[in-house]
C-alpha cells in the first residue's frame, strides 16, 4: 500500500483522494489529525481528530492558516452540522516544557484519537499532518503539508484552531496585559513587549526563547 500512497501524492489535486483510497482498501473510517500551537510563547497545544462523512464535500475544508477567523468559525459550524466525528486533545504548557514541543504535539494528537474513540467511533486509519507518526497502535500515515492534501486533515486543522483560539480568548480575561485575545499567545512585537514589561504569567512557556530571558 505504501507504493500506492506515493503514487497518490503526485496524482490529481482532489483533497479526498487519500480517504477514498483507504476506504476502498478496507478502512472505512479515515480520520484526519492536526495540531495548533507549536509556535506560541503561551498556552497549550491543541489537536483535533476529525472523521468526515464519506458523502460530504471534502473540498470545503482547506488549511486553517489560509482562512479568516470568520471563515474558520463558519467551517467549524459546518463540521458540527454534517455530524462529523470529532475528538480533541490538549497538552498544557507545563507538559510542553517537560517533554518538549514536538512530543507534546504528538501526545495531543494521540489524546484526540482516544477522545473520538471514547465516543464509540474508533477510526480505522489515521492521516496525520506532518512527518512523524503518533504514539498509537492504529494504522497511520504522516503527510507533509497534509492540510493541502486531505480534507480530513484540513477539517482537523480548522477545529483545533477554533478550539485553541477560544481557550486563549478566555485566558485573556485572566491576563489582559498580554492581549491574548489578539495574538493568541504567538510572539508578536506587542506580546514580546508585554513580557518584557510585566514578566511571564503562569501560562507562558518558561523554557521558550522570548520568555525564559525574563524570568
Amino acid at each position: 500500500m505504501d507504493e500506492n500512497f506515493s503514487t497518490l501524492s503526485v496524482k490529481g489535486d482532489e483533497n479526498d483522494r487519500y480517504e477514498r483510497f483507504l476506504q476502498t482498501n478496507g478502512y472505512p473510517l479515515v480520520a484526519g489529525l492536526d495540531e495548533v500551537g507549536r509556535g506560541p510563547l503561551a498556552g497549550p497545544v491543541v489537536a483535533a481528530c476529525v472523521i468526515l462523512p464519506a458523502s460530504c464535500d471534502h473540498s470545503l475544508f482547506i488549511d486553517s492558516k489560509k482562512l479568516s477567523a470568520k471563515k474558520r468559525l463558519h467551517l467549524h459550524h459546518v463540521v458540527k452540522k454534517i455530524q462529523a466525528h470529532v475528538g480533541i486533545g490538549i497538552v498544557d504548557e507545563a507538559t510542553i516544557e517537560t517533554i518538549n514541543i514536538l512530543q507534546a504535539s504528538l501526545l495531543a494528537m494521540k489524546q484526540a484519537v482516544d477522545d473520538v474513540s471514547s465516543r464509540n467511533c474508533q477510526p480505522d486509519f489515521l492521516l496525520i499532518d506532518g512527518k512523524f507518526p503518533i504514539p498509537h497502535p492504529l494504522p497511520q500515515r504522516p503527510l507533509i503539508r497534509g492540510e493541502s492534501k486531505s480534507g480530513s486533515i484540513a477539517a482537523a486543522s480548522i477545529v483545533a484552531k477554533v478550539v485553541r483560539d477560544g481557550m486563549m480568548e478566555e485566558l485573556h480575561k485572566q491576563y489582559p496585559v498580554y492581549n491574548f485575545y489578539k495574538n493568541k499567545g504567538y510572539p508578536t512585537k506587542e506580546h514580546r513587549m508585554a513580557i518584557s514589561r510585566f514578566g511571564p504569567c503562569p501560562v507562558h512557556r518558561k523554557t521558550f526563547r522570548g520568555v525564559k530571558e525574563f524570568l
